[in-house]
């Protein structure tokens, strides 16, 4: 599952860098979950046509996150936008010395967020 979940994120990324039909396979595998006979009937190739263009956009598409990370960048600063609300949220519940402290925190991490694009 985590797989599908992933890969059906670096086509949010990187699917326009695929042909039309590399696309409309990946997407009715990734994002629609039909099964390779369905695909190859809706598209009008052989099943083994279906395999052979998920595995190799497969393929392309991991070397795209390789190379340019937008996923991995993507994920961090998710996580970094999850702690900051997290300190946040704390901060309003705890001392003024304790909120300006953590105030000054998001602000550096949201300055290194901007940096990591």
């Amino acid at each position: 599952m985590d797989k599908k979940i992933t890969v059906s994120m670096l086509l949010d990324f990187y699917g326009q860098l695929l042909s039309e039909k590399q696309l409309e396979i990946m997407n009715y595998y990734y994002n629609e979950d039909l099964s390779l006979r369905e695909i190859a009937d809706l598209v009008g190739i052989t099943r083994q046509g279906v395999y052979d263009t998920i595995k190799r956009s497969d393929m392309f598409l991991e070397e795209l996150e390789q190379k340019l990370g937008l996923y991995r960048k993507w994920k961090s600063m998710e996580r970094d936008l999850e702690n900051i609300e997290t300190m946040l949220k704390t901060a309003t519940q705890s001392k003024p010395d304790f909120l300006y402290e953590c105030c000054d925190n998001a602000v550096k991490m949201i300055e290194d967020i901007k940096n990591k694009f």
